[in-house]
């Protein structure tokens, strides 16, 4: 048997607070993802998905239970450890795409390999693959701010995928963006992740994107409905 890609076990996650003392965002929550899965996580706004979400990348750590990624608890590790281990075993899409409006579109993907010390001549050859993928490889040069807002979240998504990440988060990928490119961005990225073979858990409010997804969970109130 394969080791789940992702687990949570009996985890919870509490905050301070001046008014009640502790509030508990996520309320002893587990879970397996298996390796190559596709899971949504859909629920209403503050009921804790972001949480989940900084949880599974290792962001932050859980007040009780465990995180771990393919069996190996995250939790243990420094806080140098995790962010090591994050930029080689994770990948990232945000709702706002988070690019650098200065560099140009080769550059905003090659990010996460100069970060981590990558070699440019091992990345060249990767970017192109994956801007050619997403129909961008003729705008490699372009300012990334020239791009519309589907175009962006299209580098955003090769960014991600650059390092071959076996995990890949995404938060609400087409939040911002329309209805058409909304749906035309999550089967890019779906294509994209199952050509990979990555392992993605992405959160949504749209109930038809939600529905593209192997599995839907739902988070009410810290606690999560597995269906």
């Amino acid at each position: 048997m394969s080791i789940a890609a992702l687990t949570f076990q009996d985890v919870t996650k509490s905050y301070a607070t001046f008014a009640s003392g502790t509030r508990h965002a996520l309320r002893d929550i587990s879970f397996e993802v298996a390796p190559g899965s596709v899971i949504a996580i859909v629920g209403r706004s503050g009921s804790g998905k972001s949480t989940l979400l900084n949880l599974a990348a290792g962001i932050d750590v859980p007040s009780e239970g465990t995180v771990q990624w393919e069996g190996r608890d995250i939790g243990a590790l420094s806080d140098r450890a995790r962010t090591l281990l994050r930029r080689s075993h994770v990948g990232f899409v945000f709702q706002f795409f988070h690019l650098l409006s200065h560099l140009t579109v080769w550059e905003n993907v090659a990010v996460p390999d100069l970060i981590a010390g990558g070699r440019h001549t091992e990345s060249l050859s990767r970017i192109h693959e994956l801007l050619d993928a997403v129909g961008l490889a003729d705008r490699a040069d372009d300012p990334v701010d020239r791009l519309s807002g589907g175009e962006m979240q299209r580098v955003a998504i090769c960014r991600a995928l650059l390092r071959r990440p076996r995990l890949l988060l995404a938060d609400e990928p087409t939040g911002n963006l329309d209805d058409a490119t909304g749906r035309a961005i999550m089967d890019l990225m779906l294509d994209l992740v199952r050509r990979e073979g990555s392992t993605l858990l992405y959160v949504t409010h749209s109930r038809e994107l939600a529905a593209r997804a192997d599995a839907v969970w739902e988070i009410r109130s810290g606690s999560l409905d597995l269906g």
